[in-house]
Formats: structure tokens, sequence, C-alpha cells
């Protein structure tokens, strides 16, 4: 920023008859020639400070200087301090402003700006006072290291959108419950105008939210969770003993019980458009629906990777040939390709868990020799154009699949087949879906999907497991022939 300030003259004569100060527009504060009047009135100064970590200005005033020059001295000093923020960034400029700020308030004098320099060269951009929430949020995500990039960007994502701008401007140490509720409850707030204007008959007021998505409790939970972790690390670095944001009240936030599509569900869908829960699994039937039409698609491998044998898109798209054995019939998971806004590159699993040995079956070892056989074909039509990647599916020149355009093909696969809508992540569950249908228990299950606890696994399926019981029982009691004269309720 340009540093704004200047020096003026002012006085308390009043206006007659009113009792208002002339301040600056006394005609005694200059004489005759245009000259400041010496013995009439005091000297002070205005500075436009940088403005705060919300963004705010803010403007200050100090009077009673003796002389112009006493009201300069000053003016240069904080000139001088905001210089050397420039360059540094505005959280740089915004700490620079508290400091000045500060000291205007408690009327200790300016540190010299060589000592400032200092710090700020040391990377110690609080400049030993108690930083912001918004100045350790915006340290913490920067030096934070052992973190996924992906997660690193919804932090980044949170930040941004929410905790620096409301939470920002407080200091850390006096950060306090009732701050971080009052920013649950602005969620809150804006959730209720989102919805009060897509139910309005006024289309003009509902082009106004149009794109903007409601803030569920999951994603609360999860706003939360980024400030309690940073929180904890300012603990850590004893900076506060106290944690606000672990005694926030939130709703639950669980993630949205499975539910089976069955016939009643479908019908539903069909009549009315709507969906019984965010999570839907298809049945087994569904399942072998898609996957026939899916036959023959260049893609066809990773469907049904993640179909029978639950991998995540991530790991179907980031799956090499050398993790995978044909003889012993298992792959091992190691590698992902992992999806940062548009952006794909290559991540280690999501988890420990993640990384997993699965066993395969007959069935899928042949669609991955089949697979093979057709790769090789791809690259010897591609010749020098080929690029090695060794990875199970590709481009046609062995570049790798972009995640997005795997899902974009799931759509349409499923749409040409008039399947009830699931989403590509839920296609996994028809691994789970098939296993529970042949018995296996849930911590079978969980190994498979790679869930780091058998709670996930059992909280996904409480629902579909009974719903797929009794479609299996009824599957079962129709094989058996009856007479069905002496089945009837009044047969003699």
């Amino acid at each position: 920023m340009t540093f704004k300030g200047t020096t003026y003259k002012r006085c308390t004569c009043t206006k007659p008859g009113t009792k208002k100060q002339l301040g600056s527009r006394c005609p005694k504060l200059k004489r005759a020639n245009g000259m400041w009047s010496s013995n009439h009135g005091t000297w002070s100064f205005q500075a436009e400070l940088p403005k705060t970590h919300d963004g705010s200005r803010r403007t200050r005033r100090r009077h009673g200087f003796a002389s112009q020059a006493d009201a300069q001295e000053p003016l240069g000093k904080i000139a001088d301090l905001v210089e050397l923020g420039e360059g540094r960034g505005e959280t740089v400029l915004a700490t620079i402003g508290d400091l000045i700020d500060n000291r205007l308030r408690t009327g200790e004098p300016f540190p010299e700006p060589g000592a400032v320099a200092k710090q700020l060269d040391a990377g110690n951009a609080s400049l030993g006072a108690m930083p912001t929430v918004g100045e350790w949020l915006t340290s913490w995500i920067t030096t934070r290291k052992k973190i996924r990039e992906g997660t690193r960007i919804a932090y980044r994502s949170h930040l941004t959108n929410w905790l620096v701008p409301h939470l920002g401007h407080y200091r850390l140490d006096a950060l306090t419950v009732d701050h971080i509720s009052r920013m649950f409850d602005a969620m809150a707030e804006r959730n209720d105008t989102i919805t009060a204007a897509k139910d309005s008959d006024d289309p003009e007021i509902r082009k106004t939210v149009y794109g903007l998505r409601i803030m569920g409790a999951a994603t609360m939970q999860r706003y939360r969770a980024t400030l309690r972790a940073a929180l904890n690390a300012a603990i850590r670095a004893q900076k506060i003993t106290f944690n606000p944001a672990s005694y926030v009240e939130l709703p639950s936030g669980r993630r949205p019980k499975a539910l089976l599509w069955t016939p009643n569900r479908v019908e539903r869908w069909q009549r009315t458009g709507q969906k019984p829960s965010r999570v839907m699994v298809w049945t087994p039937e569904q399942i072998g629906k898609f996957l026939d039409q899916a036959e023959g698609h260049p893609y066809y491998a990773l469907f049904h990777l993640i179909a029978y044998r639950g991998l995540r898109r991530g790991e179907a798209c980031g799956l090499p040939w050398w993790n995978i054995e044909l003889p012993n019939r298992s792959i091992t998971i190691s590698t992902v390709i992992v999806q940062l806004g548009w952006k794909a590159e290559f991540g280690e699993p999501k988890s420990e868990a993640s990384g997993r040995i699965i066993a395969l079956d007959e069935a899928t070892t042949l669609v991955l020799r089949r697979q093979k056989k057709h790769q090789n074909e791809l690259r010897a039509a591609a010749g020098a154009a080929w690029v090695e990647h060794e990875l199970v599916c590709t481009e046609r020149d062995g570049t790798p699949l972009h995640p997005a355009k795997l899902t974009d093909a799931f759509h349409a696969i499923a749409d040409a087949a008039e399947l009830p809508p699931v989403r590509l992540h839920d296609l996994r569950h028809g691994a789970a879906t098939l296993m529970l249908a042949a018995g296996a228990d849930l911590k079978v299950v969980q190994e498979l999907l790679g869930h780091s606890t058998i709670a996930i696994t059992a909280d996904t399926y409480t629902h579909v497991l009974p719903e797929l019981a009794r479609e299996t029982a009824e599957a079962a009691a129709s094989i058996v022939p009856r007479n069905q004269r002496r089945n009837r309720p009044n047969a003699a």
C-alpha cells in the first residue's frame, strides 16, 4: 500500500450562537499573509494505517502537538514502519498496522524499523506479540508439512471462506466458544437465505442464489475440525492453553445412511425424481445391468474393479500393472491419482488402511488379462507416440486417465441403462453388496474396502444388510416350486 498521512492545524474556538467547534476552519489559525499563526491552536496528524485482517479500513488521528514538526515526527515513524511491510503480503501489512495501532493506544514509543525488519526477515510474522487468529491460521497452513495436498486445499478454502473473515481479527488467546458459535450461526442464516430464495416465486430472487449450496451439518463439522486442528497446534506451541473449538455444539454431521434401490424406491424416484438418501446402493441385479451396459467400453476394466473389488476412483485410475499378480490373483493398492481442483497427480492412498492387498476372483482376473491384451494393441498402434506409465487403464496414447473422465463415463453408461442414480463412489458399494449377499461378515467387507475402522463399514451398511437379506430370502424362496392352489389361505 502507499502510505497516506497528513498534518493539519485546529483549535477549539466555537461558532457564535451554536457552540460548534470551528476546528481547522477558524480564521485565527492563519495570519493575513496566509502563514500559520504560531500562537493559536495546536497541530494534529491523520494516518491511514494498513487495513485490518478482515479488510476494514482504520484511520487514526492524534491531536495537541505544539508545532507541525512535532506532529510530523510520529507520522514519519509510522510511514517507515508501513514501508517495511511493502511486498511482504497483506497479512504482514495488517500485523504492522496492529503494532502501530497498539502503540498509538498505549502511548508506548514506536519500535525502531531495523528491529522490526529483523523479526520479519526471521519469519516472525507476529512481531513477538500474540498473533491474531488470522495470523495463526495463515502461518499454520503454510508451515504444516505432514499433510496431503488435497487436505491442504480443503483447509485453505475453509480459511478463505469463513474462518479468517469471521474469526481472523480476534487475538488468538481471546478467541471464545461464543465467537465460534456466532460464525456457525452465520452459516445457518446463510442456509436460510438460500433456501428462502430458492423457494421464492420470483425468478429474479431465485437467480440471486443460483449455484449456491446449502452447508450441511457434515460441512460445518469439517470447518470445526480444521479450526480445532489449528488451535491444537497453537496449544502445542504454548500460545494458548484452551481450545474453544472443541466445545462448540453442532449437529452430529453423521454420514447419511446408505439405502438399497428397492423396487418401491425406484418407482417413487421415477415418479417424483427424488432420491431417498444421498447415498444409494444398487442391488446385485442393478450392478449386473450396469456392467452389461459398460461391456466393451474403454474403461470397463476399471468399472469392473470398482464394482467387484471395491476400489476407490483414484485407486482404480492410479493402479499400475506392477502391483497386479495375475498368477496369484491379487492386487496391491499403493498408489492413487488424486484430483486437486481440475489438476490430477499421483499420490499415496487415503490412509494406512487404504493401502491393502485385494484378492481377485476368477472373472476379474479374466477381465484384467483381456485389458492387458487390449493395451498391448493400443501401444502397438500408437508406436512412438505412446507414453509409458504402466497403468492398467490409460488414454489411447498411454497417458494417465483423468479421474473426472471416469466419472463422466460412469454417469453416461448408467443413464443409458436407465438405472436409478448413484455416484461413482457408490459403485464401490457394489463390492460390499455382493459380499454381504454371499454371507460375508462386516470385518471382511471393511478390509476389502479399506475402511480405517469397522464402525465406518457398519454405519454405511446398517440399513442395506437387512433389506439385502430379505431380497435374498425372497429370491431363494421363489426357486422352490409349490402347488399354488394348496397354498391359498382358504384352501381345504
